[in-house]
């Protein structure tokens, strides 16, 4: 292995990793291997993106026949088959009349690029005031100017000051006295939507408003799921007032809460969908947002020979993204994967709320085959409990995700129960052993 130093690798604490690498070599159906051939579980699908497992021999042998037939395509100007293949069973797999498909290369680009059409939506309507966007506190949209300014994880907004001057934010909808240990979509907390209405619009004006912007399901801030009636209650508010649902589904697209999205899910039809990281398996970088024909419709407008939208990217439709992604939503069709998340969503549930008691756990959240198991934070050092019960079960062999200091797991939907099993025993061991060794110094 050659030296470290010439990486700076992201969201990384880089010195400290470059002391003690955690190397991957290889990787195959629900595991990992490092260099010395030790497994490691994959409890979070790689980054949330790997769910039909490593090394799917469909999609490796798609993407090895596409780069001997055509390796690079524009999408400037020109086309290819396999680009308007997958817009077309995207948009048959998308809810309502969710039918146009824009490419992107990964979710932070998607939810600028759905920001970029909302403005142009209202531009080419005779409404280009409207530029003010609404996301939400603790909600992640990727790390463009656009979707850093819309977010709203603190650690974030803290590190890039300079961000869109015309954006709010609502409440998140965490309520820890009603949700600590929630199974499923908490109770308590429709009203929570109402703040749009009540706070929001009448400061800056519903037709200013260009658009609200949420996760289905806030994934990467420690799985937060929406209160019983929630959405519902903010696609009313934004049909009352005229302005476009935009739903983040880079976590919660294809198949993670046990349906092909969260739309779906939660029976809540927005004006945009934003995907990534599933639609490849992760075998290749896509991202993308699909929108409404009204949206689509509105934005046909000037010259034929000129373009409707000023925004793109070289790498739009790549053709071996293409390969792969068709491939995969075969696989995720002829296997069934989907249902196979639902059938296995009660059993991950009760598992990994077996560690409700455990020293330190505050919270358990969970829906589908995503979950969230949050520790105490030690006084005056927010997140290193968490950090330290990453590193923890690594040394057990289990990969997990540590935002803060919620624990993270999404399973491959490959897993079966005896993969779930070891990963919560890994999980609670790792929590045990950290909270015995709680006051050492970092």
């Amino acid at each position: 292995m050659g030296k470290l130093d010439a990486l700076w690798m992201p969201y990384t604490g880089n010195r400290e990793f470059k002391r003690a690498p955690r190397l991957i070599a290889r990787a195959e159906g629900v595991n990992y291997f490092t260099p010395e051939g030790r497994p490691i579980l994959d409890g979070i699908s790689g980054l949330w993106c790997v769910s039909g497992g490593h090394a799917r021999k469909p999609i490796i042998e798609a993407m090895e026949r596409q780069m001997r037939t055509l390796d690079f395509a524009s999408s400037f100007q020109f086309g290819h088959e396999s680009g308007f293949e997958l817009a077309e069973r995207i948009a048959a797999l998308a809810p309502g009349p969710l039918n146009r498909v824009f490419f992107t290369n990964s979710g932070s680009e998607s939810c600028d690029t759905a920001l970029k059409i909302a403005l142009a939506y209202w531009r080419a309507r005779g409404e280009g005031h409207r530029s003010v966007f609404v996301g939400r506190e603790r909600g992640f949209h990727g790390v463009g100017f656009g979707g850093l300014s819309v977010g709203g994880m603190t650690a974030n907004r803290r590190a890039f000051p300079s961000m869109f001057s015309r954006v709010d934010h609502l409440r998140h909808t965490y309520l820890p006295e009603h949700h600590a240990f929630a199974r499923g979509q908490p109770q308590e907390g429709a009203y929570l939507a109402d703040e749009l209405e009540e706070r929001i619009l009448p400061l800056h004006d519903p037709s200013n408003v260009a658009a609200v912007i949420v996760e289905p399901v806030s994934g990467s801030t420690g799985v937060l799921v929406p209160p019983v009636g929630y959405l519902e209650r903010l696609r009313e508010i934004c049909d009352r007032h005229g302005i476009l649902l935009i739903f983040d589904e880079v976590i919660t697209g294809f198949g993670r809460t046990g349906a092909m999205f969260g739309a779906e899910r939660f029976g809540v039809v927005p004006d945009m969908i934003c995907f990534a990281k599933c639609v490849t398996n992760g075998a290749a970088p896509m991202g993308g947002v699909i929108v409404s024909d009204q949206v689509y419709e509105t934005c046909m407008v000037g010259p034929e020979h000129a373009a409707e939208l000023m925004h793109g990217y070289t790498y739009s439709a790549h053709p071996l993204s293409c390969a792969a992604a068709i491939a995969n939503l075969d696989l995720i069709a002829g296997e069934g994967l989907v249902e196979r998340v639902r059938e296995l969503a009660p059993y991950f549930e009760e598992r990994v709320h077996s560690l409700k008691g455990e020293p330190g756990v505050i919270s358990i959240r969970n829906i589908g085959l995503a979950a969230a198991v949050e520790l105490a934070p030690e006084p005056g050092r927010p997140g290193l409990r968490g950090h330290r019960a990453l590193l923890r079960c690594f040394e057990l062999g289990l990969l997990t995700r540590a935002p803060g200091d919620a624990l993270l797991l999404a399973p491959p939907f490959i897993s079966e129960r005896s993969d779930i099993d070891r990963a919560v025993d890994m999980l609670g061991r790792a929590i045990r052993d950290v909270a015995g060794g709680a006051d050492d110094e970092a």
